[in-house]
């Protein structure tokens, strides 16, 4: 039976980390029969938080997804970790996501990861609505956290309830549509009573709900001139209309609750279904259709009835099931047991069977259509980022970016029949997350591993070890550093050698340029011949991507450096890849020695958050370690201090800031950018 895509919503939590995220996923799926018993974080028990670590650590680090219903309609849920490290699982959960659900403290506002996530998600035209959570919490301030969220990202924001009592005398919420209190009894708070409006609150309600009509009125012409010629709006007309904004994203609906405390999770679910976008309501998705002769970009609508395409957004691995490829589907339908083309890979792949998950249960389904998330299982080729479909439609979606690590440390077997077991871990780990990477070292013979940050490493590590029973040393956290041009160059390269009896010859011109911080590397050949043939073109690019990815003078990876192949010397009789391939890596060392390459260090922005009295401490700890405080903002529960400061500086800057502040400061920190790194090598 085909899916009524209106009826389906594909939706993520995000937040800051502690802000309660997994709390409300975990009532959510209470209250929509998906789970019998809610499991709560701090005993280990989250249903979402189904990895050991995250039991043990009380925090999200895999982006969990689940589907539940709630009044006839599907809800595809991904629940995306809140530390920094772990950003790229937010990244890639996005990119697939139709809708979010913003969870912001009551008390403590808009927190540091707060506005990364809604960057990302505004990155990606993510419409959201903002769920305040702990309103129950002494320090509450549901008004006060409403006009943080319009300051720092610039939206209007439509409270859709004002709260019965704040702090330890929250009991329930006014939902300004309806004009009824809403309370929430029974063991579970799965009973919501309504009752009409205490007359202390009526005034209130009454300016709050004028405040509601005017806003969304003014977003849509016909409800502006029934507003303004004074006639009733219909509760139905106020939803259809702010359902629009929303999914334009004129308007962030607000609403509110303590989900620890099972209070307004129930109209949380109704805001959902009500103002979040299905699949058919979001603009097309784009992809780039991979003809012969040019690429050309193409719209791909959400319709179960053309031909097939899905991007694999996450990729995790069970020792049962091997890889688990998440896939959102776009265009048409795949069922279970056939093939597919790998569009990336050029490859062909069976689908042995397709899941619908449950945290980390699941259940067979036989097809999976437009607009809809499952799991494959099967894909062996399949990375994320990878667009799968038909040979009829060969288009590519747009891949997700991200971020290069910044952090290594060096592992070592404790074994030589070790070894084996730990590089197929790596290899299992890499493709999982796409942020962790690893290489040999080619002096030392080391095995070095990179990520985002040292929670993230010591995850990864401590899942290698717990997990897949791989018994290794780890040595200390190294900074991963860049190199990069500065000047712009251009060179030629001409390379020649005979190989049984067969004379290899290759010439390639090439001009390097530094681009912008945070632009990254790209490539580009100027050069078309019709003569030459594709191969040569493939191994060129091929030459130059890897004496990035290997740097110019320290063997660290470039950035921001342009590549313009502007001339290609070919000759057919004497003319191999594998000349080319060397060409390349040839004249890329010499043209980028020409265009003055510098050393570049990570850095870092932090954020501290500290009682009053001890900011000048904090922010003394950050100046001792090169850092430059950027800012500060004053919230009810603390101050935050905005700072910058080299990674390399970083490492035990917890311990540090502890002692000078007692142990009730704490940081976060994540990658900013890359600067050049004063002293080059020599200041280490």
């Amino acid at each position: 039976m085909p899916t009524d895509l209106k009826k389906m919503r594909n939706i993520g939590i995000m937040a800051h980390i502690d802000a309660g995220k997994t709390t409300t996923t975990e009532r959510i799926l209470f209250y929509t029969g998906k789970i019998h018993k809610i499991g709560e974080i701090d005993d280990g028990q989250a249903t979402m938080d189904w990895m050991q670590q995250e039991q043990e650590r009380g925090i999200t680090i895999c982006s969990a997804a689940t589907t539940t219903s709630w009044k006839g309609f599907q809800i595809n849920i991904i629940d995306t970790p809140g530390h920094v490290d772990f950003t790229a699982e937010v990244e890639r959960s996005l990119r697939v996501l139709d809708g979010a659900v913003a969870v912001v403290c009551a008390v403590d506002g808009v927190q540091p990861q707060t506005e990364t996530v809604w960057k990302q998600a505004d990155t990606f035209s993510v419409p959201r609505i903002v769920y305040m959570n702990k309103m129950d919490r002494i320090g509450a301030d549901y008004f006060g956290s409403i006009a943080d969220v319009e300051q720092k990202f610039n939206v209007e924001c439509v409270p859709l309830q004002i709260p019965i009592g704040e702090g330890q005398d929250f009991e329930g919420v006014i939902d300004l549509l309806t004009m009824k209190e809403l309370r929430f009894e029974g063991d579970e708070g799965e009973n919501v009573v309504e009752s009409e409006i205490d007359e202390g609150y009526i005034d209130m309600a009454t300016q709050w709900r004028e405040k509601l009509v005017d806003k969304v009125a003014s977003t849509d012409d016909a409800l502006a001139e029934l507003y303004l010629e004074g006639e009733e709006i219909s509760v139905a007309q106020l939803k259809a209309a702010l359902r629009t904004a929303t999914i334009s994203r004129a308007l962030v609906p607000v609403v509110m609750g303590s989900s620890r405390h099972n209070q307004g999770v129930q109209p949380l679910i109704d805001a959902v279904v009500d103002y979040l976008p299905c699949p058919t309501d979001i603009p097309a998705a784009k992809g780039i259709h991979a003809k012969k002769d040019k690429e050309e970009d193409v719209e791909i609508p959400c319709d179960a009835s053309k031909q097939a395409l899905g991007l694999v957004f996450k990729i995790q691995y069970d020792r049962e099931m091997g890889s688990l490829c998440y896939v959102r589907m776009y265009s048409g339908k795949i069922a279970a047991g056939t093939q597919i083309l790998n569009i990336n890979k050029k490859k062909r792949e069976r689908v042995n069977r397709i899941l619908r998950m449950h945290a980390d249960k699941s259940e067979p389904v036989n097809t999976i259509e437009a607009g809809d998330i499952a799991v494959f299982v099967g894909l062996k080729l399949a990375q994320t980022g990878d667009s799968i479909g038909s040979e009829g439609f060969p288009v590519l979606l747009e891949k997700p970016v991200f971020p290069q690590p910044v952090i290594s440390v060096a592992l070592e077997p404790e074994s030589m029949s070790e070894r084996d077991k730990m590089n197929e871990t790596l290899e299992i780990l890499s493709k999982e997350d796409p942020t962790f990477t690893y290489h040999e070292d080619a002096e030392t013979g080391q095995l070095i591993i990179s990520g985002m940050g040292e929670l993230h490493l010591d995850v990864l590590v401590t899942r290698m070890q717990d997990d897949f029973g791989v018994k290794c040393r780890v040595g200390a956290p190294q900074v991963t550093y860049r190199e990069a041009v500065t000047a712009a160059a251009e060179a030629s390269e001409t390379f020649e050698k005979v190989l049984a009896g067969k004379e290899n010859r290759a010439g390639i011109t090439v001009k390097v340029e530094p681009r912008k911080t945070g632009e990254g590397n790209t490539y580009t050949c100027l050069v078309r011949n019709n003569e030459i043939p594709l191969e040569i073109y493939e191994a060129v690019e091929s030459g130059f991507r890897s004496s990035l990815d290997s740097g110019i003078n320290y063997g660290y990876p470039c950035t921001d450096t342009a590549v313009t192949v502007t001339a290609i010397d070919y000759d057919e009789l004497t003319a191999s890849t594998f000349a080319f391939e060397a060409c390349a890596a040839a004249v890329f060392d010499k043209v980028c020695n020409m265009a003055s390459p510098q050393l570049l260090e990570p850095v870092m922005n932090v954020d501290i958050s500290c009682p009053k009295e001890f900011v000048g401490d904090a922010m003394s700890q950050m100046t001792q370690r090169g850092g430059m405080i950027m800012g500060q903002d004053s919230k009810p529960t603390g101050d935050v201090v905005h700072a910058q400061a080299p990674m390399a500086k970083m490492f035990g800057f917890s311990t540090n800031l502890r002692s000078a502040t007692q142990g009730r400061a704490s940081f976060s920190m994540e990658f900013s950018h890359f600067q050049v790194k004063a002293g080059g090598l020599n200041n280490f």
